[in-house]
């Protein structure tokens, strides 16, 4: 458990360095005042869920950036908790590139190109995975990534037109303006039933589940 409040620990140090340029401070007070978000902001009719409750009482929402070596961190973190919390809580996975780092806007339409080939998961894990080896750096990584594509048996010509096309941008775009609506400034941004908690801790992610979950 050491291990893991050091790596949120890290999470929370790298926030700050994540911060999107455009945010609305107004929203972002509202948010951590503790009033729920809009729901029909937070999460759209086609917003991608990892995994799904029947009973809907209890909605994880992650705003993320593939880039950010925060969210990274936390990946292994949410997958845990996805497994622990299976058919009990829905973890909903949303766009939110910084537009500072370079390649962010590029992978996130990677994944939207993969997810229509059903290989959503796959192509996110993967660019958390080798993240070290494209991120934080100043050139395009468009043939790293479609060699993922390759990698993962995708229909190259189908990834092509989907990743060139502009539905495919504004769709990763509108994530990016939900996420500024609802006063996200940097990545991960967790949403907890439409309220963002203080997490410092994997205890205190799996304590602010567990609240909703009695409720």
């Amino acid at each position: 458990m050491g291990l893991i409040a050091v790596a949120l620990a890290v999470v929370a140090a790298l926030l700050a360095a994540n911060r999107s340029s455009d945010a609305t401070s107004a929203s972002d007070k509202t948010a951590t005042e503790g009033k729920a978000a809009s729901a029909s902001v937070l999460v759209r009719p086609d917003s991608h869920r990892l995994s799904t409750a029947k009973d809907g009482k209890v909605t994880v929402v992650e705003f993320l950036d593939l880039e950010c070596e925060s969210c990274r961190a936390a990946f292994p973190h949410v997958e845990r908790l996805r497994k622990e919390y299976d058919g009990r809580v829905t973890f909903v996975m949303r766009y939110f590139p910084i537009p500072s780092h370079r390649n962010a806007e590029l992978a996130a339409r990677a994944v939207e190109a993969a997810a229509a080939q059903g290989k959503l998961e796959a192509m996110y894990t993967k660019m958390y995975e080798t993240q070290e080896e494209w991120g934080d750096q100043q050139v395009s990584h468009e043939k790293t990534f479609r060699g993922f594509a390759r990698d993962l048996g995708l229909d190259m010509t189908k990834f092509e037109k989907d990743w060139k096309a502009p539905a495919t941008a504004a769709r990763v775009e509108k994530d990016r303006k939900d996420g500024l609506a609802l006063g996200v400034q940097g990545t991960p941004t967790f949403f907890i039933n439409g309220k963002r908690p203080q997490i410092a801790s994997y205890d205190d992610f799996k304590a602010a589940i567990d609240a909703e979950l009695a409720k």
